[in-house]
């Protein structure tokens, strides 16, 4: 009766294993896809630093290279410096409302810029502060007048901010969206994409603060990945801490078992023959568990 009792008792004993093994591997799966998408979060980050570094500083390429059509703009220009000559359109000139600058409440100055041949191109000269008395800039520094050499850092339009809009009445919008600046400009202007200014020739005695160059944070998506990857790792070496656990346990309760013969005979074998190095282990184990 003794044999048939061993015998069932080894698959399900196999079979308790395996599922063990199923669950890590699981679990690993799961790690290994999170580890992917921090991975690539990561690279889309790093992306945007390199194209920044890349373009920030680059010298300026003229406008009708950057954008050949009003309709146009390419992703990987982004920041690259363009140049234009013509001039600004005070009389339309547009207030960027809720842009903070070191906590302190403002606006973005937007000047259109006629370019010489006709086409409009939106300029973001700066940034201004709310008023002491009234939600409007106290002084708007004027552009400069006649023929004005431009260069300004290319950026796409901005999308709508919900159902927020501009002041009505007055020249504030709500964001840099560039189909509604154009309902507020006479002329075509160049619907997908802006300039951020860099220069103006010749420079005026005041102007608006210029935007800085941004900040991006790269975030912990690399650590992440690192952890994900060793949490992975980990479920393996645990399952195997437990499966080596429970083999010495095993081990010991058969050792203990034994009748001073069988002790004997099983030791008798074990000498004459070469040990593993995990036989060694089990026996500092033994010796150590008693």
């Amino acid at each position: 009766m003794s044999a048939p009792q061993a015998s069932g008792a080894r698959p399900t004993t196999a079979s308790k294993w395996l599922g063990y093994l199923a669950v890590v591997v699981v679990f690993a799966i799961v790690c290994g896809l999170l580890a992917h998408w921090q991975w690539s979060r990561h690279e889309e980050k790093m992306a945007v630093v390199h194209q920044l570094e890349q373009r920030y500083d680059a010298a300026p390429i003229p406008l009708q290279e950057a954008v050949p059509e009003l309709g146009s703009y390419d992703p990987a220009l982004e920041w690259q410096p363009v140049s234009m000559t013509g001039r600004y359109l005070v009389d339309e000139e547009l207030l960027v409302r809720n842009r903070p600058l070191n906590g302190q409440p403002g606006f973005d100055v937007l000047v259109p810029f006629q370019v010489s041949g006709g086409d409009v191109f939106v300029i973001d000269r700066g940034w201004v502060p709310t008023g002491n008395d009234q939600d409007a800039p106290d002084v708007v520094p004027a552009p400069p007048a006649g023929e004005v050499t431009v260069t300004a850092r290319l950026k796409p339009g901005e999308p709508a901010l919900g159902d927020r809009t501009g002041v009505p009445g007055t020249n504030q919008i709500a964001t840099i969206q560039l189909s509604e600046v154009q309902k507020r400009v006479d002329g075509q202007i160049y619907d997908a994409s802006y300039g951020l200014l860099a220069t103006e020739d010749p420079a005026p005695a005041t102007a608006p603060v210029k935007a800085s160059a941004p900040e991006i944070d790269t975030g912990l998506n690399l650590s992440y990945f690192v952890q994900w990857i060793m949490f992975a790792v980990g479920a393996f070496g645990f399952l195997f801490y437990v499966f080596r656990q429970e083999r010495r346990n095993k081990l010991l309760d058969a050792a203990d078992d034994e009748t001073p013969e069988e002790a004997a005979e099983r030791e008798r074998r074990r000498a004459s023959r070469p040990r593993a190095d995990h036989e060694e282990e089990d026996e500092l184990l033994d010796a150590a568990g008693r």
